[in-house]
């Protein structure tokens, strides 16, 4: 019988089957949602504790202290300069060096560099979040400069006349050609009285503050107030725009707003915190100078690692160039290629080239390309230099152990579920927080607004980050006085507590200082490294004596080491350090070393042996490279040395009510100076029309030099629409046509 038969037509008691329930599974979240989830987790705690986003904080953020060296300080080493300001400079963990007037070093860039380089693909709408940065598009230097030129003058035309608002937003949403991967879609900016430009603030300038490079106004006294209205009047080049300007066919004025640093500090973290556009930029930072060129030539005396005769002792007797000649910025320690290497610099004992540590890395940046928060390796000094382009935005936090703890409580605070997957993300430096954030939370923050031609300083443990106001080019070192022992030891610290190796073994520089014990200039000097080899020493022999007597083998007597070599650090050295790393925590052993029979390659240090196998310890043995009697004998060297000098009388340079004036003239620039949006170099497409308008000029300047009419007016002739040309400026004209034809060739 089948089944359909068996139920009757009018059979109501037949019970129908039951449904097969459907097992119940464990719930897995997809990886993404569970991110998103997390994202979202952390978003809603931090609108908790940031609930009152007050943006005028940012205008109230203090100024850092700018310095203007006069030729004679400028000529000699930096870093003797630095010591002069250091005790005022490192309060604020960031300072602004102005070269004195003259200062016009060869920008030694390859701009023809057939090479693409690398760039970063940065979300500065997701800076907050912690993540990390794709890989950009690779682009030749010229490539670059034209899609960071492009992306300049979109945002650019956000600023429109109020009543041309509508039509420069209509232009910005159309599809931009010329490069650049940003969002779509940018309003135009919105009018207030708070970004219009005002000229209210005074400025207090001084005769030495006029420089080659920076758009400052000329004065003839030190202590000259000047109103804004003046200084307009007075300003060289047109850099300080006029708050306004008079409608066509009337006389009434109008508010204009312009692309001035403070305007883009307020779109900046507009998007940064509020989201308030999609942007997206290529960032062109840690480029290999090997590849594209330093923006500094090359020392001809061996001052520079890159220097076929690095470090050669014929060339230390040698007179210092004269300021301002070729030969000076090739040979000057002001060029960041040398700077590492000065008598007075620690890292001038490393003969090892190292990428970003005293081989300078080279940075092309466009409008709101994010250096983010983070300080340097090992808490080493930086230098900084602006080649050429639009100003950056720097932010500062000085480097106290307050200040610096400050800074990552906040990133534990705002980032505490991303911090517990990477513990380490503040080396990621891949987060930027508003200062308005870590001023809420206490932390001292300052900025500087940097010029082409201007030099930012930063000290030892000091975060700073900051953001590109349109196309650049920069350029930065690292550098180390003595005075930087203490902070190397916390860096040093901290490394080994994340397992992250150290560009370069802490504890071989500190010896290697030692033994050039008459470099050491001071008593200070001498104490502090006298204490730090004293610390090791202890700890050493403390840790030695506890393995011994839990059973670990000294078999130092019966294993002949290679002696460390202590006159400097080489790339033996540097090979020989990179196979005696600590399993556990990565440290370099450069003292001892624990090992074990299960492993002819693994190596642990004396903090860390019982972390490295599951061995019975009478299989461990200890190596020793250091004996008590070398460390004993080196710390008696060091407080001898000590002993012969007396204390240090640094004669302090700074001036406090010239550092307050230079910060009021830095915040009114930073209220009006019209940011660029011109590249650093000719682009391809401007050629013709250069060729074109450097001819025309040469036609006009011929035929204005024949006419007696304008011999008559020495300065203008505005009612002929020429001005009066010289033989030599026909001759500049002659000779830019003529590169300007070479280049054309060569592209």
């Amino acid at each position: 019988m089948s089944l359909n038969n068996s139920i009757g037509e009018g059979d109501m008691t037949s019970r129908p089957s039951k449904r097969i329930r459907v097992p119940t599974q464990n719930f897995a979240p997809d990886p993404e949602t569970a991110e998103e989830q997390r994202m979202i987790e952390q978003a809603l705690a931090n609108s908790r504790k940031d609930t009152v986003r007050d943006v005028e904080i940012l205008s109230t953020i203090p100024f850092g202290p700018t310095f203007y060296p006069t030729k004679e300080e400028f000529s000699g080493d930096p870093l003797i300069y630095l010591e002069k300001i250091r005790s005022v400079a490192e309060k604020y963990g960031i300072c602004k060096i102005v070269p004195p007037e003259g200062w016009n070093p060869p920008f030694a860039v390859d701009l023809d560099c057939p090479k693409k380089f690398q760039t970063k693909d940065q979300s500065i709408h997701r800076l907050q979040e912690g993540i990390s940065f794709g890989d950009g598009t690779e682009y030749t230097v010229r490539e670059y400069q034209k899609m960071a030129t492009a992306w300049s003058k979109k945002w650019k035309r956000r600023y429109s006349a109020p009543d041309t608002a509508g039509a420069a937003t209509e232009d910005v949403e159309k599809k931009d050609t010329e490069g650049g991967t940003v969002g779509e879609g940018l309003p135009s900016i919105p009018v207030s009285s708070s970004a219009a430009v005002t000229s209210t603030e005074p400025t207090i300038t001084s005769s030495s503050s006029v420089q080659n490079n920076e758009p400052s106004p000329s004065t003839t006294s030190s202590s000259t107030v000047t109103s804004s209205d003046d200084l307009l009047k007075s300003e060289n080049g047109g850099s300080v725009t006029n708050n306004y300007e008079m409608k066509i066919g009337g006389d009434t004025p109008k508010e204009t707003i312009i692309m001035s640093p403070e305007n883009l500090e307020r779109d900046y973290w507009d998007i940064v915190e509020m989201q308030s556009h999609e942007v997206d930029v290529d960032y062109g930072n840690d480029i290999d100078t090997s590849e594209v060129g330093s923006g500094f030539p090359i020392s001809q005396r061996g001052r520079s690692v890159n220097s076929p005769n690095f470090q050669k002792s014929e060339n230390d007797d040698l007179p210092e160039p004269e300021f301002g000649t070729e030969e000076y910025y090739r040979e000057t320690f002001w060029n960041l290629n040398n700077i590492p290497n000065s008598k007075n610099s620690v890292l001038r004992h490393l003969k090892v080239g190292i990428n970003g540590i005293n081989v300078p890395w080279l940075y092309f940046g466009c409008l709101f390309s994010t250096f983010c928060w983070h300080n340097e390796d090992n808490y080493m000094y930086s230098i900084n230099y602006h080649h050429k382009g639009a100003p950056k935005q720097w932010y500062g936090v000085p480097g106290t152990k307050q200040d610096a703890d400050g800074v990552e409580r906040v990133f534990k605070n705002y980032l505490s579920m991303k911090m517990r997957d990477v513990p380490d993300l503040l080396h990621h430096i891949t987060t930027s927080f508003s200062p308005r954030i870590l001023n809420q939370e206490g932390v001292r923050v300052c900025k500087l607004l940097q010029h082409a031609g201007e030099y930012i300083v930063t000290f030892p443990r000091a975060f700073h980050g900051g953001f590109s106001l349109g196309p650049n080019c920069g350029e930065a070192v690292n550098f180390a006085l003595h005075d930087w022992i203490p902070h190397a030891v916390d860096a040093n610290e901290r490394y080994r507590t994340f397992a992250r190796p150290s560009v370069f073994s802490h504890d071989r520089l500190v010896y290697t200082m030692a033994h050039w014990v008459t470099e050491l200039r001071t008593k200070e000097i001498c104490s502090a490294l006298a204490q730090e080899l004293r610390r090791l020493k202890n700890e050493e022999l403390l840790l030695r004596a506890k393995l011994i007597k839990a059973g670990v083998r000294d078999v130092s007597n019966d294993v002949e080491l290679p002696p460390n070599r202590l006159d400097q650090l080489d790339e033996e050295s540097a090979d020989y350090d990179d196979k005696r790393l600590c399993h556990s925590c990565k440290h370099i052993c450069f003292f001892s070393a624990v090992c074990c029979e299960c492993s002819e390659s693994k190596v642990s240090c004396l903090r860390h042996s019982h972390y490295m196998c599951r061995c019975s310890i009478k299989r461990k043995y200890l190596l020793v490279w250091t004996k008590e009697k070398e460390m004993n004998d080196t710390i008696a060297k060091v407080e001898r040395r000590g002993e012969e000098l007396g204390n240090s009388n640094v004669v302090s340079l700074v001036d406090g009510d010239l550092l307050e004036k230079y910060a009021t003239k830095d915040k009114y620039h930073h209220k009006t100076y019209d940011v660029s949006v011109d590249p650093i170099c000719v682009l391809e497409k401007e050629v013709p029309q250069l060729i074109s308008s450097a001819a025309s000029s040469i036609a006009s300047a011929r035929s204005s030099s024949a006419s007696p009419e304008l011999k008559q007016h020495p300065v203008q002739a505005t009612s002929q629409g020429v001005d009066t040309v010289t033989a030599e400026q026909i001759a500049s004209a002659e000779a830019l046509v003529e590169n300007v034809v070479k280049l054309d060739q060569s592209a």
